[in-house]
């Protein structure tokens, strides 16, 4: 089922506003996509957007490309989890990626960069290596 964004029912002084139509298809809004660490297999979805375009959702990540900034190299590795998540502290307990989050991997700790639910990607810079 999906989201219906409604328009706000009260005015500012606090009287009620009256509805002028009636709910249309642009209205309707999505779940948003929590990207989840997994260890089987990746797995991406593409919807189409309003006006045409398409988004591509990544639903299960197990691989990340992180870019080291010293020697400006790229690396696909593979998530070993979430260390934090400043988006909702939740997501860190529920292994949930989002643009923001720092993720453990194979080289080190990395932060997202893109927006996997969006991208169907997940980009991420390196913080520190282990040695």
């Amino acid at each position: 089922m999906p989201i219906y964004h409604k328009p706000v029912k009260r005015k500012p002084t606090g009287g009620r506003k009256r509805s002028f139509r009636q709910k249309k298809k642009r209205h309707i809004g999505n779940y948003p996509t929590e990207t989840r660490v997994t260890t089987t297999q990746e797995y991406r979805k593409i919807v189409r957007t309003k006006g045409g375009g398409r988004k591509i959702r990544l639903y299960r990540a197990m691989y990340a490309n992180v870019v080291d900034k010293e020697t400006g190299s790229y690396k696909k590795v593979k998530i070993l989890g979430v260390v934090e998540n400043k988006a909702n502290r939740e997501y860190k307990r529920r292994q949930i990626i989002t643009r923001g989050a720092i993720i453990e991997t194979e080289i080190g700790l990395a932060k997202v960069l893109s927006r996997p639910g969006q991208d169907g990607v997940v980009n991420a810079q390196l913080l520190k290596k282990e040695e």
